[in-house]
């Protein structure tokens, strides 16, 4: 039986940018079991996995194991079937925690021999290295603007640079003229750290415009984790990527002002040149020597795959991941006298819409043409390691998943009239975000935050770096009122909770936009797990290639 079919002609409306939607038809069997969604068995589902017993589902602890027989329990009632390791649905992810010594030493020498020692805190602040115990290396110094090597968009930071066994010095940022998403991966650190390897360096200073040197990990004294392979070496991590790059860091706004003086770059001319895409590199007259020691501590935690068979017989072989990270962030530090960071929105929330989903495919008589996966994941908040290592050694084939929705604190505070597709302007999967937001009723926006960089600050960018088609729904500014300033509102919320004890079960909620979330999600999944064409990228387009 053909559950899902597309009416040809042009009766639908103007949703997203280059996107018209069709009129998507829906068999009745489908509709009825979106329209079986409870807001209750979301709230439920919250509920149970934001419980202060819970302790905010720090990886490797209790609290998080918790979470994960909760989600494996609810897999078995609704028929989900294992599809982790060794017929289980768990997959092992071995995590590390690097924590770098307080005794660590930078010294900066000029070309006439003068040499100064930095204060660390004050001046620098150095991540752990994660294979290399104790790291001594003296190296000159480059600057390499945003360390942006991009030729196929007119802008490299290296062309003509000579990096090769030098320590790059970088601001992070990216030239105007690059779009949001574009601009969130060219300075993720991942791809800084890549594109320095590729030209031969041997570290990487991150300049700041503050007078203190700001790390990119606000936590950075807690440590840093990555997560190992079978051997024993780094397989995953947002902050290192070969023993070739020895030494990142941060420098504060003042050391990275001395650096660019040496070779009579003028700070201010140089920030503008690069902001216009006008790349300012140079060698700087600056040798530096850096010495730490690193240590070390690993435990195991898990990401819970479970799976929903395919019906063709061909299709069924490939996948439609459905992701969402399980973990939070565990204790911290105490707001109004509450020190137990539950994370009910984030991301107990997207965990329950995933569960809605399983809910929906355990009604529906015939399952779709492919297979589909619901993946929850550990270490999002350390970094998206969990989806990360799951995109790079996956239960499944890598090369037969065709698409990733991630759902991450989609923010269910208000009614749901609009939303924003993150990431997927750049493939085919736009068509079936306009289709199934027409049938709900929802227009398509454009980020109204893209300052924010939410494109790579969630799961779906682990499948993105792998080269695989993926999106992640928010909300869009749509409100009742008519004033569209649902933005407003959600930055008011997120000022006093995200990232907050205050984010428990007693704060704000709109589970009935937590059902629409689950049926949107729901039919942008399905329509791609029919659709017997796979997910492709936009000819041309800046994510086609894997990234990682």
């Amino acid at each position: 039986m053909k559950i899902l079919s597309f009416l040809a002609g042009a009766c639908g409306a103007l949703l997203a940018e280059n996107a018209v939607a069709q009129a998507l038809s829906v068999d009745k069997n489908v509709s009825q079991a979106l329209e079986q969604v409870r807001p209750d068995d979301i709230k439920a589902h919250i509920q149970y996995l934001a419980d202060d017993k819970l302790k905010g589902r720090m990886p490797g602890t209790e609290g998080y194991q918790m979470a994960v027989e909760y989600v494996t329990g609810q897999y078995k009632k609704l028929g989900v079937l294992p599809a982790g390791e060794k017929n289980t649905y768990l997959q092992r992810v071995r995590l590390r925690r690097g924590i770098l010594d307080a005794a660590s030493a930078f010294t900066v020498r000029g070309n006439d021999g003068a040499a100064a020692n930095l204060v660390s805190g004050k001046d620098y602040i150095l991540y752990p290295n994660p294979e290399a115990a104790d790291v001594t290396m003296e190296a000159p110094l480059v600057f390499a603007g945003y360390g942006i090597s991009a030729p196929a968009l007119g802008y490299d930071d290296y062309a003509g640079l000579d990096a090769k066994g030098k320590i790059v010095v970088i601001v992070r940022g990216a030239p105007k003229s690059f779009s949001s998403s574009i601009s969130a991966s060219s300075m993720d650190m991942h791809t800084v750290l890549s594109n320095a390897l590729q030209h031969g360096a041997v570290g990487v200073l991150v300049g700041s415009t503050n007078p203190r040197p700001t790390a990119a990990l606000p936590n950075l004294h807690k440590g840093v984790y990555y997560v190992l392979g079978a051997d024993g070496k780094v397989s995953v991590s947002r902050n290192y990527i070969s023993k070739q790059i020895k030494v990142l860091g941060n420098v504060n706004a003042a050391t990275l002002h001395q650096f660019l003086r040496t070779a009579a770059v003028d700070t201010a001319k140089a920030f503008a040149a690069i902001a216009g895409g006008h790349p300012a590199s140079a060698a700087l007259k600056t040798t530096v020597v850096v010495k730490y020691h690193s240590r070390y501590q690993d435990f195991d935690s898990y990401n819970v795959v479970g799976k929903i068979p395919g019906s063709d017989a061909r299709l069924k072989d490939e996948y439609v991941v459905h992701s969402a990270h399980l973990d939070h962030v565990g204790y911290g530090a105490p707001v109004k006298g509450d020190s137990l960071y539950n994370g009910a929105h984030d991301n107990a929330s997207g965990v329950a819409s995933l569960l809605e989903i399983a809910k929906v495919y355990s009604r529906l008589k015939e399952k779709p043409k492919r297979s589909v996966l619901l993946v929850m994941v550990t270490g999002e908040e350390m970094g998206l390691l969990g989806s990360a290592y799951f995109a790079k050694n996956a239960t499944v084939p890598v090369k037969s998943i065709v698409a990733d929705i991630n759902t991450d604190m989609p923010t269910i505070i208000a009614p749901l009239l609009s939303v924003v597709a993150l990431g997927a302007e750049h493939s085919s999967l736009e068509k079936e975000v306009a289709k199934a937001s027409s049938y709900l009723g929802l227009t398509v926006e454009q980020d109204p935050e893209p300052e924010q960089n939410r494109f790579i600050r969630s799961d779906q960018y682990s499948f993105v770096a792998q080269g695989i088609p993926a999106l992640h729904i928010k909300y869009g500014n749509k409100t009742a009122d008519g004033q569209n300033n649902l933005n407003q509102t959600v930055q008011k919320w997120r000022a006093e909770y995200y990232h907050k004890p205050q984010d428990d079960i007693n704060g704000t909620f709109d589970f009935e936009a937590g059902k629409k979330y689950v049926q949107l999600n729901f039919l942008i999944g399905y329509q791609i797990a029919q659709n017997p064409q796979r997910p492709t990228w936009n000819t041309g387009d800046f994510f086609a290639k894997p990234k990682m």
